[in-house]
């Protein structure tokens, strides 16, 4: 007997790691909205991002995480971001290889500034090499902390290394569409 498909799902991992592909994928799949964490940290405007207030951001996500069903992409690991866990169906963790996302990072930041892909920043070189940084970061800190944090949500969280670990997570609910990222 086939259970229902998650209607609350949130999809962490590091840059490049394929969060925003996995999370386009699955709205358009299951018909879910779904929301990058870094559009509730800021207010994009064409003069220039604004950082929302903590109360704002706060507000922000809690609109969204009180609907009946949401994808969030992005891992932020402050405490603010915990209540969407909290209320997700589920938590995709993507550990893609960390080979994998260097040379992901390194291809989106040429598509963007030949204008083959569009970003929510401006890819300057000074992004690019941060993004860099962040990525490492979430490999040597980023993601011990998140596991040495989250032992209440143990249960809802599905990790993922490859592709096939996604497909394979969401063969046990109802028939779908080959899910890519």
């Amino acid at each position: 007997m086939a259970m229902e498909f998650p209607q609350k799902i949130h999809i962490i991992g590091s840059v490049g790691s394929g969060k925003t592909t996995l999370a386009r994928s699955l709205s358009k799949t299951l018909q879910l909205p779904f929301h990058e964490l870094d559009n509730v940290v800021w207010i994009r405007k064409p003069s220039g991002d604004m950082r929302r207030t903590e109360q704002e951001r706060q507000e922000y996500l809690q609109s969204i995480i009180q609907t009946d069903g949401w994808i969030i992409e992005g891992i932020h690991q402050e405490e603010w971001v915990t209540q969407s866990f909290q209320q997700a169906d589920c938590i995709i963790f993507l550990d893609t290889p960390y080979k994998i996302r260097t040379a992901r990072i390194i291809k989106r930041f040429f598509k963007q500034k030949i204008g083959i892909e569009k970003a929510h920043y401006e890819p300057t070189f000074s992004i690019f090499f941060k993004m860099f940084r962040w990525n490492k970061r979430f490999e040597k800190v980023g993601k011990p902390k998140f596991f040495s944090n989250q032992e209440d949500i143990v249960g809802k969280l599905v990790f993922v290394r490859h592709k096939k670990d996604v497909e394979n997570y969401f063969r046990q609910f109802q028939p779908i569409k080959s899910v890519s990222r």
